[in-house]
């Protein structure tokens, strides 16, 4: 009886976000699309430049919330309850891809943590 070997190669990706983020998806691309994009209303340190916008370090952050839920709030735009203000869209740049958006997102929890 003869035995023949045959290699099965099995692909698992790596994931790096609780909602299966992949980890290929560099923070680094994430943090290009944030300083052009976000950093005006956000901050470059994550807190907010107007009354209103979000705090990604503080308590109430919405890094808390899942990785689906923040990629359509990102993509569709989204009012925190109590804002006068809404964020528009892709923060108000259409030619964002949702690669940017998860890059975005990626960037978001390296930097911030949660």
């Amino acid at each position: 009886m003869r035995c023949l070997l045959i290699p099965v190669l099995t692909l698992i990706p790596v994931l790096a976000l609780s909602d299966g983020i992949p980890a290929s998806e560099d923070a680094t691309v994430g943090k290009t699309v944030y300083s052009q994009t976000c950093v005006a209303c956000h901050g470059v340190n994550g807190k907010g430049t107007i009354p209103g916008v979000t705090d990604f370090t503080g308590k109430d952050s919405p890094l808390r919330k899942s990785d689906a839920e923040l990629v359509n709030n990102i993509s569709e735009g989204f009012q925190s309850p109590g804002s006068f203000m809404a964020m528009p869209p892709k923060g108000g740049n259409p030619a964002l891809t949702e690669a940017d958006v998860r890059a975005v997102l990626a960037y978001l929890r390296a930097e911030f943590g949660m």
